[in-house]
């Protein structure tokens, strides 16, 4: 997630994490490594020295990983701390969001109600879900249950993702995918959106006349053994031995602050739920990555889902990117990378102050979990996994070449470059605006011009805009979360609702005395903003 926020920078990170530079192995939980007779020790050492670089190079708040090679796992092991304010060092047994590795759980639950006939990839979800309603009649009445997880639904990318923030529900999210405008035209395009797993639970809810809760617990945590895994914001809060997750920048330097309260946004976790709700450690996901690697078996043996149905998740739907090297798609819930070297299945997952990668690769035997307790992008959890496969095909150990090349060197010098440009140009971009008179700095309303009551038709309902002790507040969604008012310039102010900061713009009157409606922001160049608020 790109969320504005208030930055800490890397010094004061480190002093208050208690780990200064070349001193982060010092956390490194040593009784929980192991080695096994299908992997050579020089391997799992080099994998390790490796993850501990990658952790002092990125500045990485705290790392755990999991390796499975031929159904033996030989390396788990966490380095960091859970919080950059204490030294409460990570280890195996603490638990992470999963993020977007959810939506894998999703599709395997999908995929057992398709064994048992209660489902097919073929049924119109209308059919379904006869209350079920896109923005295009076509799409409404000819969407398929292969279409729901795919990202091929015509919503843009991640529109609709932030909604939950403002204090709407499932329900809420689920009844508003009609009045959003289509992107592109169905089935013709990948944009990778959240909401419509939303879609999806209420198909696993239908036909099992259970909770997409009950239904992920009973069908893939109970018989994989996944006993510390949970679900939604409920579920992180629960669970003792948790990370605390942090946001990750950079501004000069590389800049981490904890999040906390708010910040964590578990409201949005948990109606995201289906998309992106799974918390769990290394232990029990590694055993997931294994269950797919064995296409739909559990660590017992049992056959969960069935191996066509198994295939049928792992086989490439769109394509998502494509070089000389390698071709990359997307199939329900999984990437698969074919490049000139071996097959690759993964998925990542990002929450706020969090970051996942679940992979396998079946001609190797292989399989992996990694965690991050702070919001990095993917570049280093990439260069572990293909440092590992690297070792895993013969890497001359401890060594980097043109074939066998340090991958987190060269994303994270890749990474600082552009975010050093991308500075420069926001700051060449404010000076022009400042000179050429653009940024007028204008004067906010009277307070008294834009308080009161604006109405909407359900499932949006009505927002309060109200005054106490010289301060303006917001009241929003089913929820009533209720945030204070700040003012940007002019008619715009900005207001932060669990973990997310949003934009309002409000229309006044022709005497501009009075606001007679708002605007209100959803992302930028990710999603459009939502009108149609009018004052009471």
């Amino acid at each position: 997630m790109k969320k504005l926020c208030i930055l800490l920078v890397a010094a004061i990170f480190s002093a208050s994490a208690g780990w200064a530079s070349g001193s982060v192995e010092n956390y490194g939980i040593e009784d929980n490594e192991c080695c096994g007779k299908n992997v050579d020790e020089k391997v799992v050492k080099s994998i390790d020295s490796y993850i501990q670089k990658v952790q002092k190079e990125w500045q990485l708040t705290g790392v755990a990983a999991a390796f499975s090679k031929g159904g033996e796992v030989f390396y788990s092991k966490a380095y960091g701390v859970k919080d950059m304010t204490s030294t409460e060092p990570i280890d195996v047994n603490t638990v992470f969001q999963i993020g977007s590795v959810s939506k894998s759980f999703t599709a395997a639950v999908m995929a057992s109600l398709v064994d048992e006939g209660k489902v097919s990839w073929e049924d119109t979800v209308v059919n379904i879900l006869p209350d079920f309603k896109m923005y295009d009649p076509w799409v409404t009445a000819n969407m398929q249950v292969k279409d729901v997880m795919t990202h091929k639904s015509g919503l843009g990318g991640q529109v609709g993702t932030y909604l939950p923030n403002l204090g709407y529900d499932r329900d809420d999210i689920y009844r508003m995918m009609a009045q959003i405008k289509p992107a592109y035209s169905f089935r013709n395009d990948y944009q990778y959106n959240n909401i419509t797993f939303i879609i999806a639970a209420k198909i696993i809810e239908k036909v099992t006349g259970k909770t997409w809760e009950e239904n992920v617990q009973e069908r893939i945590f109970n018989p994989l053994g996944m006993t510390s895994t949970s679900m939604n914001g409920e579920g992180y809060i629960a669970t003792e031995n948790k990370a605390v997750p942090h946001e990750y920048l950079y501004k000069d330097s590389i800049a981490i602050r904890p999040l906390y309260g708010d910040d964590q946004a578990l409201w949005w976790l948990t109606v995201i739920g289906p998309a992106g709700s799974i918390n769990s450690n290394v232990g029990d996901m590694i055993k997931y990555a294994e269950f797919h690697r064995l296409n739909g078996v559990a660590q017992n043996g049992k056959q969960v889902i069935s191996e066509k149905s198994a295939k049928y998740l792992h086989k490439g739907v769109t394509i998502t990117s494509q070089d000389d090297n390698r071709t990359t798609l997307y199939g329900h819930c999984w990437f698969v990378e074919q490049n000139n070297r071996y097959r690759l299945y993964f998925h990542t997952g990002t929450t706020w102050g969090f970051s996942t990668l679940c992979f396998f690769v079946p001609e190797l035997e292989l399989s992996g979990i990694m965690f991050m307790n702070c919001e990095v992008g993917a570049s280093p959890r990439y260069a572990i996994m293909r440092r590992l496969i690297d070792l895993m095909m013969g890497a001359p150990v401890g060594e980097f070449t043109d074939q066998f090349k340090d991958y987190s060197k060269e994303s994270f010098e890749s990474y600082i470059a552009s975010e050093k440009s991308a500075a420069e140009k926001a700051a060449a971009k404010e000076a022009e605006e400042k000179a050429s008179g653009k940024a007028l700095n204008l004067p906010a309303p009277k307070a008294s011009a834009i308080v009161g009551r604006y109405v909407k038709d359900e499932p949006w309902g009505d927002v309060v805009v109200e005054a106490e002790k010289g301060l303006l507040y917001i009241t929003t969604g089913k929820k009533a979360f209720k945030n204070r008012l700040n003012h940007k310039e002019g008619n715009t102010y900005t207001f932060w609702s669990d973990g997310y900061e949003f934009a309002i713009h409000f229309d006044m009157d022709e005497k501009g005395k009075k606001s007679v409606g708002f605007i209100l922001e959803l992302g930028k160049g990710e999603e459009k903003s939502v009108g149609g608020w009018m004052r009471e």
